[in-house]
This record gives C-alpha cells, structure tokens and sequence, in this order.
C-alpha cells in the first residue's frame, strides 16, 4: 500500500516557552518540534487550520508529510498531537524527521474488512474490537496508510491474535519481534455469543428514612367467654 504525501507549511520559532506559545495560538499558530533524522531539534510553528484539516484524515497519522520550513523541504511523520480538553484547538504536535535509510516506528490503523459476512455473525456472534491500530516497523518506502483485518473467516468464539494479521512487504508487527514471547502475541478481534443478562426479582421497596412503617395486619382479638348456662 503506498502512502500519499500531505504538504505542509512551516516557519522556524525562536520565541519560546509557556507565554510564546499562547501568543502563537491566539494567532492561529500551532507550535512544533522537529527532531530526529541525525538532526538537531527544530522549534516550528504551522498554521493550524491548514493542520486542522490534515489531521481530519486517519491517514495522515501513517503518511510520509512533505513539510516546507521556509524555502527547505524536509520529510516527515507525526508522532504526536496534543489537543485542547474541550476546545477544538490543536495545542502542540511533535515531528520526526525522515531518513530514507533508516526505519521507523508508527503506530498505523487497521481496517477490519467482512464482518458482516463473518460465520460467527451469521450464528448470531457479535464482533468485538480489541485493539484499533498496531505498532509496525519498516523502511519510510513501505509504510502503510493503514493494515486490513479480514474478518470474513472468523467462526463462532474465534479470535485473530497480531500474528495472524497479513501485514505487507517489509512491514514487521513491533510486539513480534525481537523475541517477544507469545504473551505479546495479542488478540486483535474476536465473535462471542451476546451476554444474556438475567433479571433479578424485584424486591418490596424499603420505605423512605422518617416515613412511617406500613400498618400491620389487624389481629382479631380473642372472643369473649360465654356465661356457662345452668
């Protein structure tokens, strides 16, 4: 799967700490660092809207971005987005630089394909999603926007652990190498049968705190005795 690139815009940023990134932001700036790639870190600021809209595509998190720092047009990847709790304001983003030789650890989405179809859905299973993306590794040129999960196979309490994902050409699952054992060796999706929840019987209500007890039966008082007749 080849990635397509994304353009970015960037300026160096000489203004920093706490109060220069406030100021960026309220003039609708993102600050950014830039490190990695044999390189020193860069401070950066980009424009965020044209970051917003980048960032709206899943994708973009596994892309190669072509980022123009003045007149220099450097390669890039995301490594991180710090985003404002509530707001819709990107606060900070982290870059690595790209070396076409050298390769990288992302964490890439993946794409669970056929479940509709799945024999265990067909049974009356529900799927269920255990991770939504895997940390892979390989070279700038092999990096995928995305991994597909083909579920379509999966029966009744069956599960796809990272092992027996299809991963593309020089694409290697970080928890399976470099002699992670099997306990690394973790479950991507599964069909289960839906839990069927049974319902309690209802208890009498207790009364309120301070309300009165409900008043007991009434209990019939004992006939009187009869004059014995003579």
């Amino acid at each position: 799967m080849a990635t397509t690139n994304i353009e970015l815009s960037a300026q160096p940023r000489a203004d920093l700490g706490t109060g220069a990134s406030r100021r960026l932001r309220r003039a609708n700036k993102v600050p950014a660092v830039l490190y990695g790639g044999g390189g020193e870190p860069q401070n950066l600021e980009l424009g965020h809207d044209q970051l917003w809209l980048a960032l709206a595509h899943e994708s973009t998190y596994a892309r190669i971005l072509n980022i123009t720092i003045g007149k220099d047009p450097i390669k890039a990847v995301l490594k991180d987005v710090q985003r404002h709790p509530f707001r819709s304001i990107i606060m900070h983003i982290d870059l690595q630089r790209v070396n076409e030789n050298e390769k990288l650890h992302m964490h890439v989405p993946m794409h669970f394909l056929h479940q509709d179809i799945a024999p265990g859905v067909k049974d009356g299973g529900i799927v269920s999603h255990h991770l939504s993306d895997v940390e892979i590794v390989c070279l700038p040129k092999d990096l995928p926007e995305f991994i597909e999960v083909d579920v379509g196979g999966l029966a009744m309490d069956g599960v796809l652990h990272l092992s027996d994902l299809k991963m593309p050409v020089g694409v290697q699952v970080v928890q399976l190498t470099h002699g992670h054992g099997h306990e690394h060796d973790l479950p991507v999706v599964s069909i289960h049968r839906p839990r069927v929840v049974e319902e309690a019987p209802v208890a009498a209500a207790a009364p309120a705190e301070g309300a009165a007890a409900p008043a007991a039966a009434p209990v019939a008082a004992p006939a009187a005795d009869k004059p014995e007749k003579k």
